[in-house]
């Protein structure tokens, strides 16, 4: 799930900008088997504040970074403070290059994680369950049932 996109040469972007990482529980499913994962992903400022307000996230912890932590060149690297069976989240590179922006045009939200900043103190919970490869089928008993007389002019 790694990508190879250089964020760096986006004109916007810097190896000092801010982004907050979260280690996120999510499960993955095999025809009937259902195993758990560990991904590394950004996280958006907006998202950020609901889950600082006790919001229950599948997110175990959370950590303010500079892009030149989490980027050895244009190739993303599992923070030291996940464990080594993370994962990489999918389209990491777009995920985070949309991630930084939202700091950059939202400053004040850097002051909930700081720089260098781990927090675990979240309202932890896999009641809802973060299924990454969920595939939704559509079926005719999805439609709405509308009254017979709904497109006819009276």
């Amino acid at each position: 799930m790694t990508t190879t996109t250089d964020i760096f040469e986006i004109s916007d972007i810097s190896k000092d900008d801010y982004c907050v990482f979260g280690l996120a529980t999510c499960f993955l499913q095999d025809e009937d088997e259902i195993s758990q994962v560990q991904i590394m992903e950004p996280i958006p400022s907006a998202a950020l504040e609901a889950i600082l307000k006790g919001i229950p996230t599948s997110y175990k912890m959370i950590c303010g970074k500079s892009l030149g932590e989490v980027f050895n060149g244009n190739t993303p690297q599992i923070l030291a403070d996940f464990p080594s069976d993370t994962k990489l989240c999918q389209d990491f590179a777009d995920r985070v290059v949309a991630a930084v922006r939202t700091y950059k045009s939202r400053p004040e939200a850097k002051n909930h994680v700081p720089l260098g900043t781990v927090k675990s103190d979240l309202n932890f919970s896999l009641e809802k369950k973060r299924l990454l490869n969920a595939v939704n089928t559509v079926n005719t008993s999805d439609n709405v049932k509308q009254h017979e007389y709904t497109h006819k002019v009276l």
